[in-house]
C-alpha cells in the first residue's frame, strides 16, 4: 500500500502501468490485482504480492510513485544506499531484483500452502510464523522454519472479530466471560492489553494484529476474541485470514482525515472489512439501530444477525422470519431469538452493566455480544448468567463506566473518546443525579490526531449538557503532532462558543491532577464525569479513588 497526498485519475493509472513495467522486470505476475482508490485528499494505491516479496513490493509501489513525481533537480528524497535509483532504470532494477532474491522464502510459501490444504490457520510477520490457533499452535522464527511438521496436534480455535466505533473493548470482555462461563479459556485483545483466561499477559493498546497474533499464539487460549480496531485494519490490515464470527457495534463520526478515511460511508466499508474473512458458515452480527449498516448490509453476501433496542424492530422481525438470529429488549426484558426460539435473558433494568437501564449504550452491548456468543455456540445458560452478573465487579470492565462513591459524590471513569460515547456517558450522569439535584463536572480532552472540527463537535455534545465545571486536560502520550494545550484550547473556545460560561473552564493539562481538582470542587450529591484514556492515568486514578474509598 503507499498513500499519496495529491494526484489525479490519469497518474493514478500511469501508476499502475508503472508497476506493471518493473513487475515484468522482475519476473512477477503482470496479471496480479493493481487497486488505486482516489478520495479528497490524495490516493490510495495498493498492489499484490507474493508473500515473501512484501518489503520489495513496497519498493516497487515507491519507485513507480517517484518516476512519475520526481526530477532530476528536486528528487523527492535523497537516495540512500539500498534503495532503487529514480533516474536510472538499469541499476534500480539490479537493486529490486537482489531484495527480491534477499527476501525470497520458499520454505514459508510451502508451509502457507500446506496450511491452506490442511485448512489450518496460518500467521505471519516480520520475525515470526505459526501455524494452529491458541492451544492448538505452534510458531517458529522466520529464520528457523522446519524442514517437516508434525501436523497431528496443529488446530485452529474459534475466532470472533469485534470492530466498530463505540463498545468494542466492552463487547470483548463479555463475549470472554461467556466464554470462561462455558468452560472455554478466552484470550482477547483491547485497548488495554492481551488477556488470557482472565490473566493480562502484556499491558497496552493492542487492538490491531499484533495483539490478534499474541492472543492467538498463546498455548493457553481455547477461543480468541480479537478487538479489530480501524487503525490497525488500515495500517497493517486483519491478523487472520479466517474468522467463525464478527461484529461491527456501530459507526460514528471519529478519525476522519486518516488514511483515506473522510466520512461515514468510509469509515463504515474500512469496518465492514471483517465479513470479508468470515467461513462459508460465519455470522456477521450487525446493530439495526445504526442506518448506515443496515444500508451498507444490502451488499453483503453472509449470514447476518441483527441486534437493536428494540425487539419489535422491523428489520428484526424481518430477520427472525427468514430464520435468522437476533436480539433486543421486549417488556424491559432482553430477548434472544437462535433458530426460531425465544430466550429470556433477564430484566435489563436489574443488569449490573445497564445501570438500571440508564446506560442504553451498555444494553446494545449486552444484545451484540449475546449473538456473538451465541454464534461461536455458547450455550444459551452462560450467555445468562455473564449478562445478570457482568458489571457487578469493578474488574469485570475496568476504564469503562467504572463507578465510585465518596463523600456522597458519585464518579464515573469511562473511555469515551468521541461524540456518541461521551454523549451517552452524560446521559447516565444526569439520571445518576436526577433524585440529588447535584451538579455535574466533566474533564474533557481530545486525542490530537483529531482534526479541529472533531474536537469542537466533542465540546458541542459536552455543552448540550450544561456541565456546571469543565476541567480541560491534554492526553498524555497521545498529543499526536499538537503542541500541549493546543487540543484544550480548541475545546474551550468551542464551549464558550457554544454557550458556557468562562467562569466555569478550567485548564489543567495533567489528566490525574485534573480529576483531583474536580472531586476537590464536588460536592455532596454531585456526579462527576472523568473520560480517562491513558491506560497509566486509568490505573493511577483507580487505586487513589479505591484509596479514598477505604
Amino acid at each position: 500500500m503507499l498513500d499519496v497526498a495529491t494526484t489525479t485519475p490519469a497518474l493514478a493509472q500511469r501508476w499502475v502501468e508503472q508497476v506493471r513495467v518493473l513487475r515484468a522486470e522482475l519476473g512477477w505476475s503482470v496479471t496480479a490485482e493493481v487497486v488505486t482508490r482516489l478520495h479528497c485528499a490524495g490516493a490510495s494505491l495498493a498492489a499484490a504480492a507474493a508473500d515473501d516479496q512484501l518489503f520489495t513490493a513496497t519498493e516497487v509501489n515507491e519507485l513507480a510513485w517517484l518516476r512519475l513525481v520526481a526530477t532530476a533537480d528536486a528528487p523527492a528524497w535523497p537516495l540512500a544506499p539500498g534503495y532503487p535509483a529514480v533516474f536510472d532504470a538499469v541499476a534500480a532494477c539490479q537493486t529490486l531484483r537482489r531484495a527480491a532474491a534477499a527476501e525470497r522464502a520458499p520454505r514459508l510459501l510451502a508451509l502457507m500452502q500446506e496450511a491452506q490444504r490442511r485448512g489450518i490457520g496460518m500467521l505471519c510477520d516480520d520475525d515470526s510464523c505459526s501455524l494452529g490457533g491458541g492451544s492448538g499452535s505452534h510458531t517458529w522464527p522466520l529464520q528457523a522454519l522446519p524442514d517437516t511438521v508434525d501436523w497431528t496436534p496443529l488446530c485452529d480455535v474459534p475466532i470472533a472479530l469485534v470492530t466498530g466505533s463505540n463498545g468494542k473493548t466492552t463487547t470483548v470482555r463479555l463475549v470472554a466471560a461467556m466464554s470462561a462461563a462455558a468452560g472455554r479459556a478466552p484470550g482477547f485483545n483491547c485497548t488495554d492489553g492481551v488477556f488470557v483466561a482472565g490473566e493480562c499477559v502484556v499491558r497496552g493498546d493492542y487492538s490491531g494484529p499484533a495483539g490478534a497474533r499474541a492472543v492467538l499464539r498463546h498455548p493457553r487460549v481455547h477461543t480468541a476474541v480479537l478487538e479489530t480496531a480501524r487503525g490497525g485494519i488500515l495500517r497493517r490490515g486483519l491478523a487472520v485470514r479466517h474468522a467463525d464470527a464478527a461484529i461491527v457495534t456501530n459507526i460514528s463520526p471519529d478519525h476522519f482525515g486518516e488514511y483515506g478515511v473522510h466520512d461515514l460511508s468510509d469509515l463504515a466499508d474500512a469496518k465492514l472489512v471483517v465479513a470479508r474473512v468470515l467461513t462459508a458458515d460465519g455470522t456477521l452480527v450487525l446493530n439495526a439501530d445504526d442506518p448506515l449498516l443496515v444500508a451498507k448490509s444490502a451488499a453483503l453476501t453472509v449470514p447476518l444477525a441483527w441486534f437493536a433496542h428494540a425487539d419489535a424492530h422491523p428489520l428484526l422481525h424481518a430477520c427472525r422470519a427468514s430464520g435468522g438470529n437476533t436480539c433486543g429488549v421486549a417488556d424491559g426484558r432482553l430477548r434472544l431469538h437462535l433458530r426460531g426460539v425465544a430466550h429470556d435473558l433477564g430484566a435489563i433494568a436489574t443488569m449490573p452493566l445497564t445501570v438500571a437501564g440508564s446506560a442504553t449504550y451498555n444494553i446494545a452491548n449486552l444484545a451484540g455480544a449475546a449473538l456473538l456468543a451465541a454464534a461461536m455456540g455458547i450455550g444459551v445458560e452462560h450467555i445468562i448468567t455473564v449478562c445478570q452478573h457482568f458489571g457487578a465487579r469493578r474488574d469485570d470492565n475496568p476504564g469503562r463506566l467504572d463507578r465510585w462513591q465518596i463523600g456522597g459524590v458519585e464518579l464515573l471513569v469511562d473511555y469515551a473518546h468521541n461524540p456518541e460515547g461521551l454523549d451517552g456517558l452524560l446521559r447516565v450522569a444526569e439520571r445518576l443525579r436526577a433524585t440529588s439535584d447535584g451538579r455535574i463536572g466533566l474533564l474533557l480532552g481530545q486525542a490530537g490526531n483529531r482534526d479541529d472540527a472533531a474536537i469542537r463537535a466533542l465540546a458541542d455534545v459536552a455543552a448540550a449538557h450544561q456541565p456546571n465545571r469543565v476541567v480541560l486536560k491534554d492526553i498524555p502520550g497521545m498529543l499526536r503532532g499538537r503542541t500541549p494545550g493546543e487540543v484544550p484550547e480548541l475545546l474551550r473556545r468551542a464551549l464558550l462558543n457554544a454557550g458556557l460560561a468562562a467562569a466555569d473552564l478550567y485548564v489543567e493539562l495533567d489528566e490525574l491532577e485534573a480529576a483531583r481538582q474536580l472531586l476537590a470542587w464536588a460536592r455532596r450529591g454531585d456526579v462527576l464525569v472523568l473520560p480517562v484514556h491513558a491506560a497509566g492515568t486509568r490505573l493511577a486514578l483507580a487505586s487513589w479513588l479505591d484509596t479514598l474509598t477505604r
